[in-house]
């Protein structure tokens, strides 16, 4: 429960960008699709008021080693 509380240190944050390079490789998709897909998800979701569209996130995760999962969160205004 303490790791919450815990500052990230750069360490930890340079090897969780070199984990996301590493994954980009491996999956055969270029690094910039997931820019490019939030980019577009931006310019869909800001025309409507009801979306938070700065604050979309986009990630590629791997559930398994035969599967792999686009994730998207879109906020919703309150």
């Amino acid at each position: 429960m303490f790791e919450l509380f815990k500052s990230k240190k750069s360490k930890d944050i340079a090897k969780k960008r070199l984990q996301l390079v590493l994954y980009y490789e491996r999956s055969g998709l270029p690094p910039s699709i997931v820019n490019e897909i939030k980019k577009d998800l931006v310019n869909v979701f800001s025309k409507y008021p009801y979306f938070d569209a700065e604050n979309i996130e986009v990630h590629l995760k791997k559930e398994d080693i035969n599967r792999e999962e686009l994730w998207i969160s879109i906020p919703i205004r309150d």
